[in-house]
């Protein structure tokens, strides 16, 4: 044992100051580690297969259709390769210090349009690459924020959303990147809202606008370009509806979209552009949410996704007469990245499952509507030698919680992974972020890790507030509902104690964002019932995270959590806040933060870190300095994943 480690014994019982804390630094001093022990080389290697599982996840097809572009990792960070054919080897083209963000294929041209940031601060900037010369080029200022690109059928103009006019306000722009200085601002973004393009007409007169204003109300409007007239087509200011605009379909007498408007699940629709015609709702008969959806080259195919209580199904479509049906032989799991082929008759997809990484698939469709439908997998990504048959299946189920819907208890959607064990198994909550967000059954190593290391089960419920079921379940955390999201992780933990497979008195909680301070209130709520809690980026104070997380995200947090210049609700969020009930807390936490984030601002970890050292609480602090909103350096997310093993063991298993 090293002196570094004997001072973290000496030193654990008592309460300590920040220079007493033992510390060190990692991976060029970019990951600092404070009170955290020595990692032992044991556990490194034993982990080491888990944490050098691959992924694939398609980005788009080569112009003539051949080939893929896709998005994985040889080495620490993803980037960009491409396939020439099912199973052929993938060749890396980008080799960028930091990850790449979005990508998109310029029309009628190799050259992809791609936004990085720097240190995970998302201050994304716009560039353009040539996979054929392996050249780059920003075509943006370099200072604001910009996303979202769209191109138009001809490959001349690339619509963009940009914070450029004030740093905050999430503008829509247009530029020629062939052209210096053309960009121009389009239409200006109200305060706390944003606009961003979607799909431009087959003849680049009309731009398809999104509008998002909060979770619950997005509205679609269409831009002619010549005098900037904007055209509203859907949403509702009176009762509002959450509506995101696909394409416009290739006749050009309407659009595709998805709305939950009529109070349903959100359904994909087709609308037309003259007021004399009709919506229709071409998903009526689904009483699932549509997650997804492609419209092939010609316009006569379409493909769209629903989200089943978590699992993917996918469907194809006859624009002509709008008649659909089911594929069935996708793997179960989650489908995402619906592209077409340009010869309209293969569809490529990213599948991943609880068994197996995400990889890249393409479904083959014939001629017709009637040819045989033929899955082919393009990518097989590595698992480190792992035998897959061997990773747990989750589980879905549901629990009773606190309040009635009716007559009737509410219920909460989980899904338990069940490690195979003779004696009850110790659990991990999994809280997912958001709040608007659900946890759905795509693989995970992190929780295969769990499994075979610790011996854990994990538990990932959809508490209320999830998205993914209905409106109203969506509404049922906000702004002083917000404890009643805690209280479902209190329902959670009866629950468990009922299960004699489970062992109640060795739970322990972990959560990112959001699920961040789920961990962090249900510390407070439940320390008596919990033996350890991971905070990864998490909130621990609603004021002043509202009073610092970015301008340009800050008006839709509050349509959450409350506006906290409100005196009342400022009194009420700081109520709530668990750096104001840090007294409470009774359980060793883990606390991970990055330090250039720009959402839930480092401040947010480091207080909560502080309050609980000035009481003398047991707790590890792991922070990046080159990362932002969550780790996507893999040799950071190795080493905290490694500490978090490390943390569980000696505070969740022993």
């Amino acid at each position: 044992m090293n002196l570094k480690s004997l001072l973290f014994l000496a030193l654990a019982p008592f309460c300590a100051t920040a220079s007493e804390i033992p510390e060190w630094t990692a991976n060029d001093g970019q990951l600092i580690l404070e009170g955290v022990p020595d990692i032992p080389q044991g556990l490194v290697t034993r982990l080491n297969q888990y944490q050098n599982v691959r992924s694939a996840t398609v980005l788009d097809w080569t112009r003539n259709g051949k080939g893929m572009y896709i998005r994985t990792r040889f080495g620490d960070i993803s980037q960009i390769h491409k396939v020439h054919a099912a199973g052929g080897t993938r060749l890396q083209l980008t080799w960028f210090r930091e990850p790449v963000g979005e990508v998109s294929r310029r029309e009628k041209s190799e050259e992809l349009a791609i936004t990085m940031d720097t240190g995970g601060a998302e201050q994304d900037q716009i560039f353009l690459f040539d996979p054929d010369t392996a050249s780059t080029r920003m075509v943006t200022d370099g200072k604001s924020r910009n996303r979202r690109v769209s191109w138009s059928r001809n490959g001349k103009n690339m619509a963009f959303q940009s914070t450029r006019r004030n740093g905050r306000s999430n503008d829509l722009w247009i530029m020629n990147p062939d052209q210096a200085d053309s960009s121009r601002m389009l239409l200006e973004a109200p305060g706390g809202t944003w606009y961003g393009p979607v799909d431009f007409s087959n003849d680049g007169k009309y731009l398809l606008v999104q509008q998002f204003i909060n979770v619950d109300d997005s509205r679609i409007y269409v831009l002619r370009l010549k005098d900037l007239d904007l055209q509203f087509l859907a949403g509702n200011e009176e009762t509002p509806s959450a509506n995101r605009a696909i394409s416009f379909d290739r006749r050009g007498d309407g659009f595709y979209f998805i709305t939950n408007e009529r109070g349903q699940a959100a359904e994909l629709a087709w609308q037309p552009l003259s007021p004399e015609r009709e919506r229709i709702y071409i998903t009526a008969r689904i009483p699932w949410d549509v997650t997804e959806f492609a419209l092939s080259e010609d316009g006569k195919r379409g493909a769209f996704v629903t989200n089943e209580e978590g699992v993917s199904r996918l469907y194809l479509l006859n624009t002509r007469t709008g008649s659909f049906a089911l594929v069935n032989n996708i793997p179960l799991g989650i489908i995402s990245g619906l592209k077409f082929n340009p010869d309209n008759r293969r569809i490529a997809m990213s599948v991943s499952t609880a068994q197996s990484p995400s990889d890249v698939y393409v479904l083959n469709l014939g001629r017709n509507p009637r040819s045989a439908k033929t899955l082919v997998r393009w990518t097989y990504s590595e698992v480190g030698g792992l035998d897959t048959r061997s990773f747990i299946q989750p589980e879905l189920f549901h629990y009773p919680t606190f309040d009635r819907v009716g007559d009737k208890q509410r219920e909460v959607p989980a899904f338990i992974y069940r490690p195979d064990s003779k004696e009850p198994a110790p659990v991990i909550i999994y809280v997912h972020g958001g709040p608007e967000s659900q946890y759905r059954p795509a693989f995970s190593s992190m929780f295969q890790m769990w499994g075979a290391e610790l011996g854990a089960a994990v538990i990932a419920p959809n508490i209320r507030g999830s998205a993914g079921y209905d409106s109203e379940y969506l509404a049922l955390d906000n702004v002083d509902r917000r404890e009643d999201a805690v209280k479902d992780i209190g329902a959670l933990l009866d629950w468990i104690a009922t299960q004699p497979g489970l062992d109640e008195n060795r739970v322990a909680i972990y959560g990112a964002s959001y699920g961040g301070y789920v961990v962090l209130a249900s510390a407070v709520m439940y320390s008596d019932r919990l033996r350890a809690g991971v905070d990864v980026v998490g909130i621990s104070n609603f004021v002043t995270f509202l009073e610092n997380t970015e301008e340009y995200r800050r008006e839709l947090r509050r349509h959450e959590y409350g506006d906290e210049r409100d005196p009342e609700i400022r009194a009420m969020l700081q109520r709530i806040s668990p750096i104001n009930n840090v007294d409470l807390i009774d359980i060793p936490l883990l606390v991970v933060q990055g330090r250039n984030d720009p959402r839930v601002p480092a401040s947010q970890s480091e207080q909560i870190v502080q309050a609980l050292r000035n009481r003398g609480r047991p707790v590890w602090y792991i922070e990046a300095l080159n990362e932002g909103h969550g780790y996507n350096r893999k040799e950071n997310r190795n080493l905290y994943e490694q500490a978090a093993i490390l943390f569980l063991q000696k505070y969740l298993v022993e």
